[in-house]
């Protein structure tokens, strides 16, 4: 597990890659602060479930059975997370699995608790699941907290030449060519490089 600030796409990408070779399974989830209400521990480890299920050849029969218990009940009843996390420590037992989560510290407070738990339960199990989790330097006491030896964390801290070079990539890849210039592009890299101080 790594606590970072940032620049989790990167690490995404090369475990997609390393996935295929290794007929891994990657999930990812990005906390969104637009939308932290809407992301309670069900529905983080929900998508979790659903994206390692899509990427197996057969849907296992547990998982259809429980489905289909749920579609019995009025409403099709979501499951609990006690379910979820049930299910994906039956599925990571199986085979190697990478689960991401971006930007934990937007984990709204009365769920980071229940999440890292179920996120402790599912890596407890016989699997070869590896957490990758990315998030402001304040979540990590909560992490180690919850997840206790099975945490390694790491300051990543960009230095100023990665800040601008990022920038630069950025904007030149902007879709309206016509709405900058080279006077504009060159000021907007001078005011960053003002605003960021040298590590």
């Amino acid at each position: 597990m790594l606590i970072s600030c940032g620049f989790s796409s990167l690490v995404v990408d090369t475990l997609y890659k390393q996935a295929v070779e290794e007929n891994a399974a990657v999930a990812c989830f990005y906390f969104d602060f637009a939308t932290k209400e809407d992301q309670s521990p069900a529905a983080v480890l929900g998508s979790v479930l659903r994206q390692v299920v899509s990427g197996l050849d057969e849907v296992p029969e547990g998982i259809v059975e429980t489905f289909r218990n749920r579609g019995r009940v009025v409403g099709c009843q979501e499951l609990a997370i006690s379910e979820i996390v049930g299910l994906l420590r039956d599925i990571t037992s199986t085979r190697p699995t990478f689960i991401c989560i971006d930007a934990l510290d937007e984990c709204p407070l009365r769920h980071q608790e229940k999440l890292l738990d179920s996120l402790n339960q599912i890596l407890q199990s016989r699997s070869g699941t590896r957490l990758f989790m990315t998030g402001k330097s304040d979540i990590v006491s909560e992490v180690v907290k919850h997840l206790g030896g099975r945490a390694a964390t790491r300051s990543v801290i960009p230095i100023k030449n990665d800040i601008i070079t990022f920038f630069r990539v950025k904007l030149g890849e902007d879709r309206l060519p016509d709405a900058m210039d080279k006077s504009l592009e060159e000021e907007i890299i001078r005011y960053i490089s003002v605003q960021v101080p040298e590590m």
